[in-house]
């Protein structure tokens, strides 16, 4: 279990991190998201003891990580995959890492072909794909079969395939009661994968809450209508508070009633439908609306 209390980070006078309170239960997978420049980073920095928070306090079952006997064993980490000895081998790096914490040799080759390096493993990680450099450091994470895992980015760079494990493997590990905190940019996979979602912005907590009840409290039900008399089925619908958004030559978006409903007062007035789909809201559509105010690099929209 990761516990952060109050946790606040200031470099001079810009502050990253603020009064951040949060806990990452063991049993499930934990979406840690947010725009560039939230602070996630950082709070995952200071949960690992590579930065000092300026105020509060953070611990992994409940011990802070500087204070962790066989660290290895206890937090399997994945910040930075470019953070290995370019000069050696993915095996020797492994192997590098292993004598730190007395691991057997016999687990370095376990995590190698876990993590599908067995063909590369004795190549200069310097040589990497970003792919395969990505590889490498979730097998350094795995390396201590640990209890806690926490990944910033594990499939940047993965095929599809690497992408489908990665999620697969994760949710393996909460299922055995571990705790598993997972950040990522690419939505439609942590709608696959997470079932708690903690969103930063500003670097302040903005949502904290199971992934479904997130993505409904923060979108709406849309109905994708397609009529070749539109217009006259959006003028019926007026008065009843349903808005439209036109999508394309008769086809729009209706929100502000049911499928059923629309459907029903399409046959009233005799108006046809060649097409009428319910669509619920996505992950990444609750997290744009839940971080519009929040986003520090904001590209301007297309006219």
């Amino acid at each position: 279990m990761i516990v952060a209390d109050h946790l606040t980070k200031r470099y001079g006078t810009r502050t990253a991190v603020s009064d951040v309170s949060f806990t990452v239960p063991p049993g499930r997978v934990t979406g840690f998201l947010g725009p560039n420049g939230a602070g996630k980073s950082t709070t995952m920095r200071m949960i690992v003891g590579l930065d000092r928070p300026t105020a509060g306090s953070v611990s992994v079952n409940g011990t802070p990580y500087g204070r962790l006997a066989a660290p290895l064993t206890e937090v399997g980490v994945l910040l930075d995959a470019k953070a290995v000895h370019t000069g050696r081998s993915a095996r020797n790096h492994l192997r590098v890492m292993a004598a730190t914490h007395g691991i057997d040799r016999r687990r370095v080759d376990e995590v190698i072909d876990l993590t599908g390096l067995a063909s590369v493993a004795d190549k200069r990680a310097g040589g990497f794909s970003l792919g395969m450099g990505q590889r490498l450091g979730i097998a350094a994470a795995l390396l201590g079969d640990p209890h806690t895992l926490i990944l910033d980015e594990p499939v940047n760079g993965l095929d599809p395939e690497g992408v489908r494990w990665v999620r697969e493997f994760v949710r393996h590990l909460a299922a055995e009661g571990r705790t598993v905190l997972l950040s990522s940019h690419l939505m439609s996979e942590m709608a696959q994968t997470a079932d708690h979602v903690i969103v930063l912005g500003r670097g302040a907590v903005l949502a904290d809450a199971p992934l479904k009840d997130l993505v409904r409290s923060w979108t709406s039900e849309t109905v994708l209508v397609r009529s070749p008399d539109l217009a006259r089925l959006v003028d019926v619908l007026s008065p009843t508070g349903v808005t439209a958004t036109l999508d394309a030559p008769g086809v729009a978006s209706l929100t502000g009633a049911s499928a059923a409903d629309i459907g029903d007062i399409a046959a009233r007035h005799g108006i046809p439908l060649h097409e009428l789909t319910p669509r619920n809201g996505s992950l990444e559509d609750a997290y744009l609306a839940l971080t519009d105010d929040a986003i520090e690099y904001k590209t301007k929209e297309l006219a």
